[in-house]
């Protein structure tokens, strides 16, 4: 039986501890109430991102108006990528990660409309090219559908951490390309979905967002990856991936506690700073300038700026007389 190649190093054993921290913390603090809502954005944003990926030019707002029925002047390939996608992320709970067949019904769902062979293992030879240069010859077809059969199987029986796991089938599937198009969605879907099924708290987590955002790195890390045949490298990329979206959500998820608080009334680069600062208080109680001037690359008076106002938004508390103050964020809303 195949058995994928990878090695676990220390920074993906601290990579995976970070994050198992940070899921029970989660799990604690999201409020249920909302949970309708904030699941339907992830969805939203995980659909926008991973068909970015692929050249959709479609944005997080016309997503948005498409699943709820109106109408978009857009390429008609790119709404039926976009609803697929959607329809395929809102039924993920019902794939088994490991069973080849539900396998094939995702990737029927994801392309249904938009590629030959759709929800069949392709039946010729496909490389991945960068211009004229071939990166990646996928297996031969012949041997697509026992190579996925042992991968789900190995998955299926390894007690390694599903953080780790998730990302090896991730690469495995990627690498294998079984597909004639649609290896990517597929790939990132069922990396979601076996996540997913470890914790649900992961329904909250839009991954692919942020790999959008680092599409260059994703490839680098793919190709990599694949070069030195064993997928250390994209594990690594990935649960930095994970890490990060936690950490985003735990920043935009605070801002939303804040009792009689409008996220509006922040520019977006004040966002951005924020969010940046958010991830140091995840792990950090005390703050200063120099600190934050150098989290940011800001100088020291712009730094102050922004703390000006976010102490006056009652999101942050400032410590301590002018020389050698120090900041805090705010109690959460109960």
């Amino acid at each position: 039986m195949y058995i994928p190649p990878y090695e676990l190093n220390s920074q993906i054993l601290n990579l995976a501890t970070k994050i198992t921290e940070k899921l029970t913390r989660l799990e604690m603090t999201i409020n249920k109430k909302r949970n309708l809502y904030l699941r339907k954005i992830s969805k939203i944003k995980s659909v926008n991102s991973s068909c970015g990926i692929e050249a959709n030019t479609l944005t997080e707002e016309e997503v948005l108006t498409i699943i709820n029925g109106k109408t978009v002047l857009a390429p008609q390939n790119e709404i039926t990528e976009v609803k697929n996608a959607y329809n395929s992320y809102s039924n993920i709970n019902n794939f088994d990660p490991y069973n080849v067949n539900s396998f094939l019904k995702a990737h029927k769902l994801l392309t249904n409309g938009l590629v030959q062979e759709s929800g069949q293992f392709r039946s010729r030879d496909v490389g991945v090219f960068n211009g004229q240069n071939v990166i990646h010859m996928g297996t031969r077809p012949e041997f697509i559908p026992k190579l996925i059969e042992d991968l789900f199987s190995w998955a299926k029986n390894s007690d390694l951490n599903p953080l780790i796991k998730s990302s090896i089938v991730h690469f495995e599937i990627e690498y294998i390309h079984p597909f004639n198009d649609g290896n990517g969605r597929i790939g990132r879907l069922w990396q979601s979905l076996i996540l997913y099924k470890f914790n649900n708290v992961f329904e909250y987590l839009p991954i692919e967002k942020l790999v959008y955002e680092n599409q260059q790195r994703y490839y680098d890390a793919l190709s990599n990856a694949g070069r030195d045949a064993t997928s250390t490298i994209f594990i690594q990329f990935m649960l930095d991936m994970i890490l990060k979206t936690i950490e985003n959500f735990e920043g935009e998820y605070f801002l939303k506690t804040i009792k009689n608080f409008d996220i509006n009334v922040l520019s977006k680069t004040e966002k951005e700073v924020l969010r940046e600062l958010l991830r140091y208080f995840n792990n950090n109680e005390i703050m200063d300038i120099k600190t934050a001037s150098n989290i940011l690359n800001k100088n020291e008076a712009n730094v102050r700026k922004y703390f000006r106002k976010f102490v006056s938004l009652d999101i942050l508390l400032a410590i301590g007389e002018t020389k050698g103050r120090k900041y805090k964020l705010v109690q959460r809303a109960e």
